[in-house]
């Protein structure tokens, strides 16, 4: 299961193109409310979220994704459930995934030490030990990072072929016009 974790302030398009791209793919993704199953984004759009966060089962965990948007990242930042479920993945070797702001929280948790890694310009300050990469998405190991919203189908079919491979990624590419 991949899950999605959705805080108020999310951006919506970094949160939910993931989403779409993953279940075309028939992989199964479910998003995580933080702070309850509606969950309103940076441009004020509200989504009703898939489960809370007593939902959530570690032990299905295949990855995890943090979307940006500044107010959203914050959110997810201040929560030790968000902090914790990384960190468990993270070591259990499951694919933790951030993008644009949202890197700054695995920089700050010490994921992207040793490792290649992007995000919205300025955020980089936040990567402890981590070589900032200017590019749009950088996978290392089992971390994937992007830097922002344009790049949001870039890291969702990432993430796609992490999980499905490449050849499920360039069918999804090619069925979607991309």
């Amino acid at each position: 299961m991949v899950y999605v974790f959705l805080a108020d302030g999310f951006e919506e398009i970094e949160a939910l193109t993931p989403i779409d791209v993953l279940r075309r793919a028939d992989i199964d993704v479910q998003s995580i409310g933080i702070t309850g199953k509606k969950v309103c984004g940076a441009h004020s759009i509200c989504v009703e979220a898939d489960k809370n966060i007593e939902d959530f089962n570690e032990k299905e965990v295949e990855a995890i994704i943090l979307p940006g948007g500044l107010k959203g990242t914050q959110n997810l930042d201040s929560s030790d459930f968000v902090k914790s479920s990384v960190n468990k993945a993270f070591n259990d070797g499951k694919i933790i995934c951030a993008i644009c702001a949202a890197p700054m929280i695995l920089g700050k948790m010490g994921v992207l030490k040793n490792k290649k890694a992007t995000c919205y310009p300025g955020f980089e300050e936040y990567f402890d030990n981590a070589e900032y990469i200017k590019e749009a998405v950088v996978k290392d190991g089992n971390v994937i990072t992007s830097n922002g919203m344009g790049s949001a189908f870039k890291f969702a079919f990432e993430i796609v072929a992490s999980i499905k491979g490449k050849e499920i990624a360039d069918k999804i590419k090619k069925e979607i016009q991309y």
